[in-house]
């Protein structure tokens, strides 16, 4: 049985029984906050518990590293829907210790694609692209410099309403316990 099989026969099961009802809600978050996190699995469900968050609280944005890296890209505009369509009033960027974007090397993330059947046509062609696959594949060095940076660009954005408190925290995987970078109140 594949993983896909699981889960579909899984979600016959979870809608039969009405086990959806005890997360029903609308998608309008409760406490009006944005937040931007790692996609990291060891923060599924430690990230909302460790803040008292329930379904229904927040509207939650994930990528790898908790990074905005392009101002006009899909991170950055999915905060700004928050924002401006779903009432979000307030945007926490929550990075994390341990967190593989700090250990992440472009070397060995293209060996791996080349391994997997990317062909070096294929990569050529995205360099003479324009695109710098060592420079878009790079991680950070400081977790607390890659949040305070995202929050800059965040805070920074000329589409962004300037009165939004934009906040950067780091988050411990083992504990949940918040370390803040950056308060968005000042």
């Amino acid at each position: 049985m594949t993983l896909l099989t699981n889960i579909l026969d899984y979600n016959q099961q979870f809608v039969q029984e009405q086990s959806y009802e005890e997360y029903r809600t609308t998608k309008f978050p409760d406490k009006r906050l944005v937040i931007l996190t790692c996609m990291d699995t060891r923060l599924v469900e430690l990230l909302p518990k460790s803040m008292n968050m329930k379904n229904g609280d927040v509207k939650i944005v994930k990528n790898a590293g908790a990074v905005v890296s392009h101002p006009f890209g899909s991170i950055m505009r999915s905060l700004l829907v928050a924002v401006y369509e779903l009432q979000a009033d307030e945007v926490l960027v929550i990075g994390h210790h341990d967190c593989g974007m700090s250990a992440i090397n472009s070397d060995s993330i293209l060996d791996k694609m080349k391994e997997r059947g990317v062909a070096d046509e294929t990569l050529e062609t995205v360099n003479y692209s324009g695109i710098d696959l060592h420079d878009w594949l790079k991680g950070f060095s400081s977790v607390q410099e890659s949040v305070a940076h995202s929050v800059d660009m965040i805070k920074n954005h000329p589409l962004m309403d300037k009165k939004i408190p934009v906040h950067g925290l780091v988050i411990s995987p083992e504990t949940g316990k918040l370390d803040l970078v950056v308060e968005g109140y000042k």
